[in-house]
């Protein structure tokens, strides 16, 4: 064994998955953890832990798994987790725990992430569920949004004997796992629903088809419905636009909503009577995991698809593994490119997109060499189909029906990173609600933010 590189990880192959929505990766088997467990040296510093968002005691689960005691180590992760198996398999370990791994300096990072999902999916064949509280203390949580932050949240809550009930809009709970990451990466029975069926066994209840601030408000939940501290956790899924000619046509679709029909309509299953108009030649504008992943679904939905991005390959802000993964399935990549204009048959439907060429200037607020266009470099991109993927902002829904909770100029909500505490009193807010679209880890960091942050609240209340 190679101690400098890590175990490598089973796939399937390129061409047959491009062609399927099963899971891309496969994963480690029980040998090839154990193996990947030992190339861990257990610093007694341990940088992957302060690297870590939601603080998981790594060398702890992982030297579990060295002896073979998978459940201890799933014990250990569900001390500050509640979503293993989605974090082992979505989350940018390169560039938080495995970014700072010291087996990294000579040879490569242990490979955390993966070893998070073994132990993750052994729980769930070995059907091990983390211990729910004998008793709770009577006080009730309402918990808005049933994505990363707001189960990390109610998870949490309940451990501490909180009475936790989460309303979440849509008709399947989950949020962004269920809705916004495909199949392929994240398996939705297997995989997003026993993690949210582990939250259920913690005590907490999930109401869906609730829309806090049309069904009720977050006003009614304190004076009509006795909840004592309010939790939001209601993401970012208002889509954003260029504004350019065309993008009203037939065939041009955010990427939550192209992701949304295939995902949790099922869009993608002749079983189901929810169709999208898939495209045949399909153009994807962004660059961030997101546009990664409509870009792959297209791809498996039939089309030939093109990745537009105004910046060059180096600033892409997907994951390597997502661009690395989209590469070897035959997605096309213009980069340093940018759309001007949508254009249309006689019909209204899209029938080719007209964009410039750019070249990299001097560095932007962002840090990031800013993309100018060059002088008569216009072409057009023949595609039927254009899904935009250039980020998303909250629902004002929430903000607009609730007295006393601020925002700012981006519609977010104005919270305290520590501990949640928006401006409203007993009302507390995490994950891209407040910081706009991020992370899946991120959002859990600020769903158990939010419930220390409400611990602290109601304890000190009483």
């Amino acid at each position: 064994m190679d101690v400098l590189k890590k175990v490598p990880v089973r796939e399937q192959d390129p061409k047959v998955r491009a062609t399927n929505f099963e899971e891309v990766c496969l994963g480690y088997n029980e040998e090839e953890a154990m193996e990947e467990a030992t190339r861990c040296i257990q610093c007694k510093n341990p940088k992957c832990v302060v690297g870590c968002p939601v603080s998981i005691n790594i060398p702890g689960f992982i030297q579990k798994v060295v002896e073979g005691n998978h459940e201890e180590a799933a014990k250990i992760i569900a001390e500050s987790s509640a979503l293993p198996a989605v974090c082992g398999r979505v989350c940018p370990q390169e560039s938080q725990c495995e970014g700072v791994c010291i087996r990294g300096i000579k040879g490569e990072p242990v490979s955390i992430g993966k070893l998070e999902r073994f132990v993750a999916d052994w729980s769930r064949e070995n059907g091990f569920v983390p211990a729910a509280p004998e008793t709770t203390n009577g006080k009730k949580v309402a918990v808005i949004g049933s994505g990363p932050a707001g189960l990390t949240c109610a998870g949490d809550l309940a451990k501490m004997g909180y009475e936790v009930t989460i309303f979440e809009a849509l008709h399947e709970p989950g949020g962004v796992l269920t809705y916004g990451i495909p199949e392929f990466r994240l398996p939705k029975e297997t995989v997003v629903k026993t993690e949210i069926d582990n939250v259920r066994k913690l005590g907490v209840k999930i109401e869906t088809n609730v829309i806090i601030g049309k069904s009720v408000t977050i006003d009614e939940l304190f004076e009509e419905e006795g909840f004592q501290a309010v939790f939001i956790g209601s993401g970012a899924g208002l889509p954003m636009f260029m504004g350019i000619p065309g993008e009203n046509a037939n065939g041009v679709f955010s990427a939550n909503e192209y992701l949304t029909r295939s995902n949790l309509m099922k869009a993608f299953r002749s079983d189901y009577d929810t169709p999208i108009a898939a495209g045949n030649k399909v153009a994807v504008v962004g660059g961030g995991n997101v546009a990664m992943d409509a870009a792959r679904t297209a791809l498996r939905l039939g089309a030939t698809v093109y990745v537009v991005y105004r910046r060059s390959e180096a600033e892409l802000p997907a994951r390597v593994e997502e661009v690395h993964h989209a590469k070897e399935e035959g997605i096309i990549f213009n980069l340093l490119s940018n759309p001007v204009e949508i254009l249309t048959d006689e019909k209204g439907w899209v029938n080719g997109m007209k964009c410039v060429k750019m070249e990299l200037g001097e560095p932007d607020a962002s840090g990031r060499r800013r993309p100018v266009e060059i002088e008569g470099s216009e072409f057009v991109l023949d595609v039927d189909t254009v899904i935009m993927s250039l980020g998303t902002s909250p629902n004002p829904l929430i903000s607009n029906t609730t007295k006393g909770l601020d925002i700012n100029k981006r519609k977010c909500i104005i919270a305290d990173d520590s501990n949640g505490q928006t401006s409203r009193e007993g009302v507390f807010a995490g994950g891209d609600a407040v910081s706009g679209a991020a992370t899946v880890i991120l959002a859990m960091e600020a769903g158990r933010a939010g419930a220390k942050g409400i611990d602290e609240y109601l304890s000190n209340k009483n």
